[in-house]
């Protein structure tokens, strides 16, 4: 996310009142609760992560060990079992 100097986005009263408050720091400004949009949904990143959790439940039901496979995927155990629990609860579901 780039910056925008306040000088060419808002008004010079804005800006000096703004300046009672924070002068001289960064602020972030949140988006309007309509504005909003899920994590992942403007890349390909999401489904991703999806196939690659799949692909590692697939590997544990194949009898992969959870050490081999945080090996392989360059994660910790912790993550592996992390990742077969959800997707064995989403498997159930």
């Amino acid at each position: 996310m780039g910056y925008i100097k306040a000088e060419e986005l808002l008004p010079v009263e804005l800006i000096e009142l703004i300046q009672q408050y924070a002068d001289g720091v960064n602020i972030y400004i949140p988006r309007k609760q309509d504005n909003r949009v899920k994590w992942g949904s403007k890349t390909s990143y999401k489904n991703e992560l999806q196939d690659r959790n799949r692909f590692i439940y697939q590997g544990y039901l194949s009898g992969v060990t959870v050490s081999e496979l945080a090996g392989t995927y360059y994660l910790s155990e912790k993550s592996i079992q992390r990742i077969i629990r959800q997707e064995k609860l989403s498997d159930v579901g």
